[in-house]
Order: structure tokens, then sequence, then C-alpha cells
């Protein structure tokens, strides 16, 4: 028995993480009948497909939507990267955070279109302008693999890409996802390719690759007759909404992007070009049988189905019960190892609750655990349909926590038992996966095994009976998140027939505002360490305050907290002891540090408590937007420490938050006293405090109210101030002019963070006061030199560097300056934004000398 509710189990874990958009951390799904009969309708489609791009936002969501809801095939998305590398829209996230607020974005986006996600370990590590440079940081092999593994995993007859494999894609990432695509069609199917993958998948040779084009990549006139054409515009009555409204609503999850869309009806013609495979005349899909005759003993199954549809009664779909549960049965006694009867066994599943109107949830008094504690999950069901059934057990996976309740639920009627799930003190922190391990510029690492169930892994060691569920490498690559951990399953019976119901363990909170409102049960340190502040920057010797948070993870934590400097610099106090009695509970620790030399100098200060022998060096990070669920991450106490030779002169700052940007605290880091400002507080008597007022980055293209304020910040100008705007992106910008004088915005950049740079006007002020600039001042940067970099300017605008990235010319945008009335504009597409988080001393001698320009 307990081997048999172990298999069921870890099918269910798999089967829901590979096989159905992921469902952490969200409301449990309700049906409209409608719903249930769409559903119905794909058990009797055994037909597959696999869109293949390179970031978040660069699907199609007008075909996925399409193809998973009105062809009825299982549909995926396979996204190279994470979308790292990109700009945050909704807030001052970067890098890694980024990436997971975007997976969390295409995860929503596939609730809504239907189709499941898949990644590769690829790192989105900024703009690429060629699939060349792409490959020299991308483990080209690796990426290839991944690829192969999905797609033996998901067994698509036919492979859709994005982007053709040449310059006409733009972006280098965009380029490779095409050139692997077609790579990885090839290798899925040659059992000599990838050979460790076997011991899991079977080889798979998709039916065709097609490049989904559209007009942007074709010239004007050009002939379509050799394309398949399909029109991914319709109307599904079922769902009340064409594939185009259901395209908007999950193409506007990309809200770090500022991507919302308008719905779209009427015509959507795709254009969809022959790559590799055999040739379709008239239809991507031709010549694949997508019926249950495709595999053995199908027929059958396919009969039973037909029946369950003809005979579905919309007013009362638990009609539908008996005859799913015969479909079940018949699935069953099939040969399981055979991809679709898994895949239709699962569907089954889902339709049988569906049908039952059964809600089932766990949840967790509070949002987090420590390790060593013990949670108390409630786990509720309620019969809302008219079909009686037994809840025989529950238990949660790997904790051999088993509870028999042999209750029936008549409608209307509700279950509850508590489960007690103690968790070991040796339980890492719920990290993502992916982020567990340090990983490289272009990829991340994946551990060697991640752990489904929370147990005591003491009972691993000493048992050999199978309550205790990792999944190890190859299963982890591909996933869009860490898998449901911890799961509670149910073991229910209806009509005489077990089957289980797996469900993730949630914190379910009211909202004022948003509502009922789920995220997942966070795994955390007995101790967390936040060190505030993401760069020390330090001008002189004199001793900055260093504070740290102490975040209790459990109630009665005491322990000493320590603030390691490496050689040169010095910290005060050594150590400092802490209690922290509640959960939850905070102490502010303050420590001075101060460098013991004038010599520019880089090093890294980390902070370390330990409690009980135990050391933590990790803090707590929650990442909290009401279209994903809340997000928590564990980062490394550890911040950089500069000391640069710097000057400045002015001291009050006034900053306008564009997109969202740490601009702000680096400035104040070297002196400034920084005031943020709402665009409504932009009055003559407000700037004339400011030595200089400074817009950050996207701020034309976020803050409404700058159409309107925009003459007071030239008049400003005109009177004698200094205003720096950064990078404004060319599309959606909100004025006209954004300066004094006409300047053409482009997507011009140079990606290549260290690329020489040139200085156009030696004798410059802004290059020479209060600091000289120097080739030394561009020297380790990251991910890129600057973006977004107009492309033509009037004469009055002063060139002052340039730079470019091999093979092209040069780019001379990177700051322009001009003189307005008394005092500068000044535009820069430099990426300060990440190069002062990152304490690249260089960024702050030249924003310094923006500020200073005319002091």
């Amino acid at each position: 028995m307990l081997l048999s509710r172990f298999r069921a189990a870890l099918l269910a874990v798999l089967l829901a993480s590979g096989a159905a958009p992921s469902a952490k951390a969200q409301a449990p799904k309700t049906w409209s009948s409608s719903e249930i009969l769409l559903g119905l309708k794909k058990l009797n489609v055994l037909g597959s497909a696999m869109y293949i791009a390179a970031h978040p936002d660069d699907e199609n969501t007008r075909f996925l939507a399409y193809l998973a809801n009105g062809r009825l095939l299982e549909t995926s998305y396979l996204s190279c990267t994470r979308g790292d590398g990109g700009q945050d829209l909704i807030g001052p996230e970067i890098r890694e955070q980024l990436g997971l607020i975007r997976t969390q974005e295409l995860l929503a986006a596939r609730r809504i279109d239907g189709a499941h996600q898949f990644f590769t370990r690829a790192n989105d590590f900024g703009f690429s302008k060629t699939s060349q440079e792409t490959f020299t940081i991308w483990d080209k092999e690796q990426v290839l693999a991944d690829m192969v593994w999905v797609i033996r995993q998901r067994r698509p007859d036919v492979l859709f890409t994005r982007f053709p494999p040449d310059a006409r894609a733009g972006h280098g990432h965009h380029q490779a996802s095409a050139i692997l695509a077609a790579e990885a069609f090839d290798a899925a199917g040659d059992p000599k390719r990838f050979p460790e993958q076997l011991k899991y998948v079977q080889p798979w040779q998709p039916k065709r690759l097609l490049w989904n084009t559209g007009s942007y990549f074709t010239r004007p006139g050009e002939d379509l007759s050799g394309y398949l054409k399909v029109d991914a515009g319709g109307y599904n009555a079922l769902l009340g909404r064409s594939y185009g409204e259901i395209a908007a609503e999950s193409r506007s999850q990309h809200r770090s992007q500022g991507f919302g869309s308008a719905a779209q009806r009427g015509e959507a013609l795709e254009y969809l070009q022959p790559v590799k495979g055999d040739k379709a005349k008239t239809d991507p899909f031709e010549g694949i049988d997508q019926t249950w005759n495709r595999v053995p003993g199908g027929a059958a199954v396919g009969k039973l189905v037909d029946k369950v549809i003809k005979e579905y009664d919309a007013a009362n779909p638990a009609a539908s019960v008996a005859g799913l549960l015969k479909v079940r049965s018949q699935l069953q006694s099939a040969a399981k190892e055979q991809f679709w009867y898994l895949e239709k066994m699962q569907q089954v599943d889902v339709l049988l609750q569906a049908c039952l109107g059964l809600h089932i949830e766990a949840n967790a008094p509070t949002a987090s655990i420590a390790a060593s504690q013990t949670a108390e999950v409630v786990v509720e069901a309620v019969n809302q349909g008219a079909v009686p059934i037994t809840v025989r057990q529950v238990w949660a996976e790997g904790f051999g926590r088993d509870t028999l309740v042999a209750k029936e639920l008549r409608t209307g009627q509700t279950m509850r038992v508590v489960l007690r799930l103690p968790v070991s003190k040796q339980v890492p922190p719920s990290q993502p996966y992916w982020l567990r391990e340090p990983g490289t510029i272009g990829m991340y690492t994946v551990p060697a095994e991640l752990p489904l169930a929370q147990a005591d892994l003491a009972v691993r060691k000493k048992s050999k009976t199978e309550n205790w569920l990792t999944v190890d490498r190859q299963h982890l690559i591909g996933r869009p998140e860490n898998p449901i951990s911890p799961n509670v399953t149910l073991e229910l019976v209806l009509q005489s027939v077990p089957f289980y119901i797996t469900v993730p363990v949630q914190y379910k909170h009211t909202d004022p505002v948003l509502g009922e409102r789920y995220q997942p049960l966070a795994v955390v340190p007995p101790v967390a360490v936040n060190i505030a502040g993401k760069a020390y920057v330090f001008a002189d010797n004199q001793p900055k305050t260093v504070p740290v948070t102490l975040v209790a993870g459990k109630d009665n934590v005491r322990g000493n907290l320590t603030l390691q400097v490496p050689a040169g610099w010095q910290v005060e106090p050594a150590s400092v002891p802490f209690e922290l009695k509640a959960k939850g509970a905070e102490q502010l620790v303050q420590f001075q540090v101060k460098p013991t030399s004038s010599t520019n100098s880089e090093g890294q200060l980390r902070a370390t408590a330990s409690v009980d022998g135990q050391t933590y060096t990790r803090g707590l990070q929650t990442i909290a937007y009401p279209h994903i669920p809340t997000q928590t991450l564990f980062p490394e106490a550890v911040a950089p420490l500069v000391r640069v030779d710097l000057a400045k002169k002015g001291n009050n700052i006034g900053y306008i938050m564009g997109a969202g940007d740490e601009v702000p605290e680096a400035l104040r880091q070297i002196g400034y006293t920084v005031s943020l400002l709402n665009a409504d507080e932009v009055t003559p008597e407000t700037l004339r405090r400011f030595d200089a007022v400074l817009l950050g980055v996207r701020a034309y293209n976020t803050v409404e109210r700058l159409r309107v304020a925009q003459p007071t910040l030239l008049d400003y100008v005109k009177n004698g101030g200094n205003l720096i705007v950064q990078y404004v992106v060319s599309r959606g910008v909100l004025l006209p002019e954004i300066g004094p004088y006409p300047l053409t915005l482009s997507n011009d950049r140079v990606t290549v963070e260290n690329a020489p740079v040139k200085f156009l006007n030696p004798k410059a002020p802004i290059l020479n006061t209060p600091n000289k600039i120097t080739a030394k001042d561009f020297e380790g940067w990251v991910q890129e030199q600057g973006l977004y970099y107009p492309s033509k300017w009037d004469s009055h605008y002063q060139t002052v560097i340039s730079s470019h990235d091999p093979g092209e010319t040069d780019k001379e945008s990177a700051i322009l300056v001009a003189d307005y009335g008394k005092g500068h504009y000044i535009y820069t597409g430099l990426s300060l934004f990440r190069e002062l988080p990152a304490g690249v001393p260089g960024a702050y001698r030249i924003l310094a000398n923006m500020i200073s320009l005319g002091k």
C-alpha cells in the first residue's frame, strides 16, 4: 500500500511540473461547464506543438492560444533564457531578481493561453548583436542538450521558431535560439546525441520545423506563396473569446517589460516557412495522426471519450463522472510507459475533480517555516457537486505523516484534517533551484538533486522505505520553478475506484485591496542576515555605517553577528551578540567600516550569523507584485566595498523616479543629499533648491505627469540648473521632444562592457571637473556600456565620448551635453543604473562630473 501510494504521489508531482502550466501558489482552479467540455474534447486530441524563442515576451501568444485552445494540442513554449538581462518597468529589480519576476510572468501568461512553460540553463547576459558573440558566452552544447531534453520529454509533432537564424532576428540571442532549434530538431531523434538522457526518455523526431515569420521579417512585396498560412484569429465559443483576446490578456502579464496589449478580433494570418523535415502543403500538422489511433490500443479509449463528449450535460457535469472513470480504467489497463497514456491520465484526473466540483487545498498558518520547526497544515476538501466521494487517507509524502480519514463527503460537506509536518534542521532554504549554486555569466548551474519533501534527513539515511523524494539534475532541467514541495496527497474513492490528488502546501491570506491571496510556503533559515545597500563606496577615509538587519525565522534565536572585511579595511565592533524572541522579529545592528589607506581599492564585506554552532550567511528578500505569486529569495549577505578617488561639487539632488532604479542610494553613498520627487512636485520653487535634478531610467516612458512638468524642468535649466536624463526607450516616449533641442532616440547601444572609449573633446569640463575622466574609468563595467543612444541630435548638443562594438562604427551619443540658458541639459545612455549598484568606481566619478557641471 505504501509503495503504490508513493508511486502515485510521485507520478502526480512529476506530471504536474512537466505537463501542465504551473499551479504553484495559485488559488485552486475553478472550472466552468464550457471549460470542462473543452477539456473533454482535448482528451481526444493526441497532438503536440512546441514554440521556441530566446526570452520571456518573445513568444507569439495568439498562436499559442490558437494551438492550445483551437487545435487542442499539447502546446509548449521553450524560452532559452529567463530574461535576466532586460530592464524592469515596475521596480528596481535587475539580473536574477528580474529573471525570477519574468519567469513568473511567463507562468501567469501560460495559465491564460493554455500552453506549458520550459527553459534552458542559458542566462540572459544582456543584449548581444550576433549569435557568434552569444555562443562565446553561452555553453552552446549545454543549451542544445537542454532543448533536446525538453523535446524528448514533450514529444512535439511540430517545432516552431519565432526568429530566423540570421541578422534579421536582431538580437544575437534571437538568432541563437533559431540556430539551436534547427540543431535540436535533428539531435532529439538521434540516439547518439546526449545518450545520458535515454535512461529516462526515448529519442523523438518531430515531423517538421517551421519558422513563424511576419511582416517585420519580410520585405515589402515579398512573395509569401511558399509559406503556409494559418488563421489564428478565430473565436472560441466555449471560452467566449477570440484567440486574439486571449493573447492580449496573456501578453499583458509581461508587466515588467511594459507589454500591455490591446485585444484583437477577426482574421489574423500567421505565416509559416518550412525549415526542416517533411514539407506540408496546406497545414502545419499535415500527415500527423492526432487521434487515439496513433497509440496501440488507443481506439478503445477514443470511443469511450467520444461517448462522454456526446452525453455531456453542461447543466450537470457530474453526470460525466461515470464515463470518465471508464476512460480512466481503460487508460490504466494500457501500457503505462506510453507518453500519451500518462498525459491523458493526468487530464482525466483533473477533469474528474472539475466535474465533481471538488475543492481541495492545504494551507499553512504562516508564509514561512524554519528548518527544525513543525508546520501545522490544514487540509480542506469541499464537495460542491452532486456525487458523493470518500476521502480515504491524507498524507504528506516524505514526512511519514499518514492520516486515515475514511470520511464520505456528500454535497456541500467539508472535511478538514490537520497534519503536523516536521522540517529537518538540515534542509536548505527554498531558493529557486537555478540560483542555489554559483553559475557563469552565460549559464546557470543546476544542483545534483533537490528535495521534493522537506522531511528529516536522518530518515533517509537510516531507512530504506520510500518516504523521501528527490528530483535529480536531469529532471530539474527545463522546469520553470522548483517542484511543488512540500505537498499533500489525498487518496479518494469514487464509486469504489481509488484515485489521487496532490496539492501544494501554501499560505493563504486576505489582502484588504486584492482579496484572497496565495503564496508558496517558504522554508527559511533560523535567522536571515540582510545588508542594506548594494555597494558601499568611499570617497575618503571617513567611516560609514553599515546596517545589518537580522530577521528571525523562528522563536528564540540567539547568536553572534560578525562583519568580515578584506585587508585594508577596518570594522567595528568585531562581533555583536543578538537575541530574537519571536518569529519575524528584527534586530538592527550597525557596524562602522572604513578604509585604512587612501589608495583606491575594492573588496567585499560579508555578514555572518552564528547560531548553535551553525553559520548563516544569507539574507531574505521578498518580491511582491499583484500579478504574480510572492517570491522569496535568499541572497548571500555580501556587498561590494569600494574606495574611490572622487571629488564633487554641489550637494542637493532632486530625483524623479522612472521605471525604478537604485541610483538615489548610490548618490547618497558618495555624500549627496537626495530628495525623491513626484512629478507633481516639480515647481520652480521646489527645483530652485537643487544643484542638479536627475530623471530615473525610462522616466519619459512611464511618468505621465512629465508631459505637464517638462516646461518647468526646462525653465529650471534655463535659470542655471543641471538636468540629467538617464536612458529613455525609443518606443512609447511621452513627449515629442525630451530635451531643449531636437534629438532622435534609437535602439543603438554598446553591448561590450569594456569597449574602448575615445574622448572626442578631451578639454570638455564634464571630462575634467572635478574629476579627470580617463579610460580607466570605463574598466570593470557590467553587462553593457550603454543603451538607447540617440541616432540624431541638434547641433546645440556636444558629444563627449564615443565607443563601438566589434565590427561597428562609433556611437558618439552616450553623453550629450547642451548649454541652455544659464544651465546644462545632459542626456546619457550609459548604463549607470547597473554600474552604480555594482560599485563600479568610474561610474561614480562620471556621474559626479555631470552633477558638478558649471559649478
